[in-house]
């Protein structure tokens, strides 16, 4: 008797369960092999690497694997049918392809994951496995779903966001076509700052205010977040340009949530209202020379002085350094080094904006604040600055959270990035859908040996799985931020992000690919999309730290 849609939808499941079993057992032999004193040790830990970031890879795509699954359910409940729809077609192939990842590399490595070839049979290489994955990626299925989709025009699935959320999307999507589509080229290729026909508007639009509680002047309800508002939007911005638009709201929502979480109520009722309408603009300065993601380590120096404190040393990737007339600046506020975290300060550090490429600006008692932009092959629009600072004075309204606020920057900072990973895994998707949507129209417009690219089988093949991973990734992004709304969702985030960018960088690979030559010509928009997707897996947390640091530690710590 075949299945019911349902019953498919439900057998995909208990596969993917039965996969994260296999994987459980993995992580609990790297966890006895870690172990030292009863606690998992970080020295130990690292001598596991490659096993440990092809388990949390692992745990991403089991993880999107059950998300997207959920989404089928609910679509299900809304149209119904006795047949199975696309979305259910493109989870059903992403499924597949998560078995058949995952089972690779637990066997290219069994004895690193303390499995035996049993072990892995039992866990994916069953007969119905087998039978699924053949049959969901056999090259019928991918042409025929590839043939699908290139009639849909972009679409790949069926919204279940509310009216308010479409309502966004709506607004959006029409500022990213008629505004910043029209000029995101000049601004990459001509490596422009963001011009004011863009932020005026997004200003009105509300754009700044999407993290700031209503009782501060802003858009988010006093009672909850809306990180799901806020990755709509995001996404939608990004398919115009990650650099000229779909970044500007990751700064101030970076120092809301940090006001929000460690600033006196004096400094949230004068800096939230400004930073909900951009006055000013605002940047981060967290990163520094010798230390990325390590922010435990940061060396920039904070010395207490009459009325405030004076800064000296030096940060880099500032982005939005020079436009910004307010940089959230983390420094070492206790010169004991062996404190680590613990001596860190958050301070709001102003200065002049400025549109050009360098900037200095010099205090009355002689405090000094410069920056130059770093050339960067791609995200550009909002330039990336090296900042140094030297004896810069900042007065004591400017520690966050007051004196109560001295070395716990570490923690507001924290708080402040805690968006960051969900709303990158949403500029991800962004510019996933741009290049999607410019591989689908190249494709039927270009002929190759007498027919459209698009004609050919492998062409559809290529079409089809862009679908299904953008699909997944969209509807990943926003489980999440459900999850963040109600409180939850930290480490989903961090599952999210990994796999999101990563996946971008392949289906952006693949659109420019379908153009050819032109897809390597600047006047082409899919070079900008492939540029702009290599950053994603950079920022907002290293794949490699992101994945080691984070994700493998969390799961190896909470294995049985």
């Amino acid at each position: 008797m075949s299945k019911t849609p349902s019953q498919v939808i439900d057998f995909a499941g208990s596969l993917i369960a039965e996969g994260r079993k296999i994987v459980d057992k993995g992580l609990s032999h790297i966890k006895v092999q870690c172990l030292d004193g009863g606690k998992v040790s970080t020295t130990k830990l690292d001598d596991h690497q490659l096993v440990s970031y092809e388990l949390a890879y692992c745990a991403a795509e089991l993880t999107a694997s059950d998300f997207i699954l959920d989404y089928c359910r609910k679509v299900r409940d809304i149209k119904g049918g006795d047949e199975l729809g696309l979305e259910e077609n493109l989870a059903l192939m992403y499924c597949a392809e998560t078995i058949n990842n995952c089972r690779g590399r637990l066997v290219t490595r069994l004895s690193d994951f303390g499995l035996s070839h049993q072990d892995v049979v039992t866990g994916f290489g069953s007969e119905e496995s087998n039978d699924f994955i053949s049959q969901q990626l056999s090259s019928a299925n991918m042409e025929a779903m590839g043939r699908t989709l290139i009639k849909l025009d972009g679409v790949t699935g069926t919204s279940i966001l509310d009216n308010e959320k479409e309502m966004m999307r709506d607004s959006f999507r029409q500022f990213a076509n008629d505004v910043v589509m029209p000029i995101a080229e000049d601004v990459h290729r001509k490596d422009l700052i963001i011009p004011d026909e863009i932020l005026k508007p997004l200003i009105d639009l509300g754009c700044f205010a999407l993290s700031i509680p209503q009782q501060y002047g802003g858009l988010q309800p006093d009672d909850r977040e809306d990180n799901l508002g806020m990755i709509v939007v995001t996404e939608e911005l990004t398919r115009g340009s990650l650099g000229a638009a779909g970044s500007l709201i990751t700064r101030p929502e970076i120092l809301a949530r940090a006001l929000l979480k460690g600033g006196t109520e004096e400094q949230r009722k004068y800096w939230l209202p400004k930073i909900a309408v951009a006055d000013p603009l605002c940047a981060v300065a967290v990163t520094e020379p010798n230390f990325g993601s390590d922010v435990a380590s940061i060396k920039l120096k904070a010395s207490k002085v009459e009325g405030g404190w004076t800064l000296n040393g030096a940060k880099t990737w500032c982005t939005f350094g020079g436009k910004a007339g307010v940089l959230l600046t983390i420094a070492r506020s206790n010169p004991d080094a062996s404190l680590g975290h613990r001596g860190l300060s958050l301070f709001f550090v102003e200065k002049p904006s400025s549109d050009g490429n360098e900037f200095e600006h010099v205090q009355d008692g002689g405090g000094k604040i410069s920056g130059k932009a770093i050339s960067t092959i791609g995200y550009r629009g909002m330039h990336s600055f090296d900042v140094f600072f030297d004896d810069y004075f900042v007065p004591d309204s400017s520690l966050i959270g007051g004196p109560e606020g001295e070395n716990k920057g570490f923690y507001y900072t924290m708080a402040g990035f805690a968006g960051g990973r969900i709303q990158t895994a949403a500029r991800a998707t962004g510019i996933m859908q741009a290049a999607y949507e410019k591989a689908l129209s190249y494709s039927q417009e270009r002929k190759v040996f007498g027919q459209a690219v698009s004609d050919y089988q492998l062409t559809a093949y290529k079409i089809a799985r862009m679908g299904m991973l953008l699909s997944t990734m969209r509807q990943f992004t926003y489980a999440v931020a459900r999850m963040m709304d109600a409180g939850e969702g930290q480490m989903e985030a961090s599952l999210v992000k990994l796999v999101s960018c990563k996946t971008s960088e392949w289906i952006c690979r693949e659109a420019m690919q379908i153009h050819g030559g032109m897809g390597y010509a600047e006047e082409s928009a899919v070079s900008r999309y492939f540029i702009d997707s290599r950053v994603l897996s950079i920022f907002e947390g290293a794949e490699e730290t992101l994945a080691l640091k984070v994700i493998a530690r969390t799961l190896v710590e909470d294995a049985l």
